[in-house]
């Protein structure tokens, strides 16, 4: 505080008041009072000195804070994008194996398949286990590109049916897409091109007047090729009702002939040809009441089959034996499987008898007994084994001489036991590659009755002859877990042969009927009617009284 009067004060006090002064003019110069002190020279603060330094810290503080916020929503945007590849860093044994085992199909082209090694497999199981995996949505549709590029080429190579497949699996894939749509009609053009629309007409008519009614030439698939190609053309339509008329008629008169096989490969014909024919109601209802009278009568006579296996009544005079109910049974149904394993057991029965009519040194009557097995199972391994015994048996003629002195057996020369060696050698080889019962001469089992007629007592031919059975049975088990089901059909038919009267046959049947019931239930899934039918049908032959097989048979009548 200073002693300075105020010189504006009219009235000045006694005493000297402290005063601040004019604060608004605080910053403007001023001349210097005399005060009397001594004179201090204050230099000014500088202008910017004042006015930006203080405003200089608070924008430093200002946008610190912004920057970090910004920051960490970059961090944890960055995060939420890579979260399926920081998932990936993650150890997935399981999910890392498909995905590896589904871009070595895909580098190998092995892109779509049944038996679960395909890319399409594969890549599909991936995406199952981690539906939001990058990798193998990606995978698929890569597949899916690379099933197109096989179509186009297959196009061009004029191999329409593999286009149309491989063309339908790509647009599954890759959910369309321009260059699908290209490939449909180039594909459809194609096609067009090739059906000479008159041409087929013309064959189709022919074919009906001659009655030839099914099969790839028959006049129901040549009106098909005509109405896929000119849906409108009205000739082939009403052509195609002739042959649904036509099958209709011999499906009827099969019926009441009791042909039953003929009756249900007509109307399985007539179901694929036209689902929607109004005469399938009325043959499938009556196709079930004869199925049901002939049930009854089929299993009274397959029973009186077994009572007389076990009574001993094997063949013979009279209509009480094995063989006559058994025969009775296929005159009414063909295809009955246990029809089949019956007469399989009256054969096993019979070569039992021709074994020990050889221990008595009965050649005759053994091969009188090993004449009617072959007639019911003439490639049966146990009659082929009994065959070759008594090929090397001696002469009945020779039988009282034995008594004194028994013969020697027949001498086999070092040649002779190296060509059975080769030949044993060889039998093994085919059995291993599937070739059972074929090719003729190639065979497993002709190659082994090779060997046993150069040595009947030949231990490793007999013992392999035997055991093709079980070997047949194994090969069928592996066919069907790969879903190879024609293949496991023709181990099941060689079992059927090798081993007619084995009880493993009617499980076996039951298991690949259950099959081709799956993949007629895919194929009608996918629209594809004539292809369940026929799946259905080896289904039915197999096991006519699987209820799948009836409620499939319902759903193929009604469009279902």
């Amino acid at each position: 505080m200073s002693g300075r009067r105020d010189q504006h004060d009219a009235h000045p006090p006694i005493r000297t008041e402290p005063t601040l002064g004019d604060l608004d003019r605080l910053d403007a110069p001023r001349a210097p009072a005399a005060d009397g002190l001594p004179q201090v020279s204050v230099e000014p603060r500088r202008p910017h000195e004042r006015a930006t330094a203080p405003p200089r810290r608070k924008r430093r503080r200002g946008w610190v804070v912004p920057l970090l916020l910004l920051l960490a929503i970059a961090a944890v945007g960055t995060l939420w994008l890579s979260q399926n590849h920081l998932r990936g860093m993650l150890p997935r044994t399981d999910f890392n194996t498909v995905l590896t085992q589904a871009q070595q199909a895909l580098q190998d082209g092995r892109l779509d398949g049944q038996d679960g090694t395909s890319a399409r497999e594969l890549f599909q199981a991936a995406a199952a286990l981690e539906p939001d995996n990058d990798r193998a949505r990606d995978g698929l549709r890569e597949v899916g590109q690379a099933t197109l590029a096989q179509a186009d080429a297959a196009l061009q190579a004029g191999q329409l049916g593999p286009a149309a497949q491989q063309a339908a699996v790509a647009r599954e894939l890759l959910g369309g897409g321009s260059d699908i749509d290209r490939l449909d009609r180039a594909i459809a053009g194609a096609r067009a091109r090739q059906v000479h629309t008159v041409d087929l007409v013309d064959q189709a008519q022919q074919a009906l007047a001659a009655g030839k009614l099914d099969g790839p030439e028959g006049a129901g698939a040549l009106y098909q090729r005509v109405l896929r190609a000119d849906p409108d053309n009205a000739v082939a339509a009403h052509g195609l009702d002739q042959v649904g008329y036509a099958l209709a008629v011999q499906a009827r008169a099969a019926l009441d002939a009791r042909d039953n096989t003929t009756a249900d490969a007509r109307i399985e014909q007539l179901a694929a040809l036209q689902p929607n024919n109004g005469a399938l109601p009325a043959l499938r209802a009556l196709q079930a009441q004869t199925r049901k009278q002939d049930n009854s009568t089929l299993e009274a006579a397959l029973k009186a089959g077994q009572d007389a296996l076990r009574a001993g009544r094997i063949d013979g005079s009279g209509d009480d034996t094995a063989l006559a109910h058994f025969q009775a049974v296929l005159k009414l149904d063909p295809d009955n499987a246990q029809a089949h394993i019956g007469l399989g057991k009256v054969a096993q029965a019979l070569t039992v008898q021709a074994n020990a009519a050889l221990d008595d040194g009965d050649t005759m009557q053994a091969a009188k007994l090993l004449d009617r097995a072959a007639e019911l199972a003439p490639k049966s391994a146990d009659l082929a084994a009994t065959r070759a015994r008594l090929d090397k048996a001696p002469p009945a003629a020779a039988a009282p001489a034995a008594a004194e002195e028994a013969p020697a057996p027949a001498v086999v020369s070092p040649q002779q036991s190296a060509a059975v060696a080769r030949l044993v050698q060889r039998a093994q080889a085919a059995t291993n590659n599937g070739d059972i019962m074929m090719p003729p001469g190639d065979s497993a089992y002709d190659l082994y009755r090779s060997a046993l007629a150069i040595d009947g007592n030949n231990e490793a031919a007999l013992h392999g002859l035997q055991a093709l059975p079980g070997q047949v049975e194994q090969q069928f088990n592996q066919a069907l877990a790969a879903g190879n089901l024609g293949k496991a059909g023709d181990m099941l038919a060689n079992l059927a042969e090798l081993a007619p009267g084995d009880a493993a046959q009617g499980a076996l049947g039951n298991r690949l009927a259950g099959a081709w019931l799956d993949q007629a239930e895919q194929q009608l899934a996918r629209g594809d009617r004539i292809g369940a039918s026929q799946s259905l049908q080896r289904a039915r032959k197999l096991s006519p009284s699987n209820p799948r097989v009836l409620d499939l048979g319902v759903r193929l009548q009604g469009g279902g």
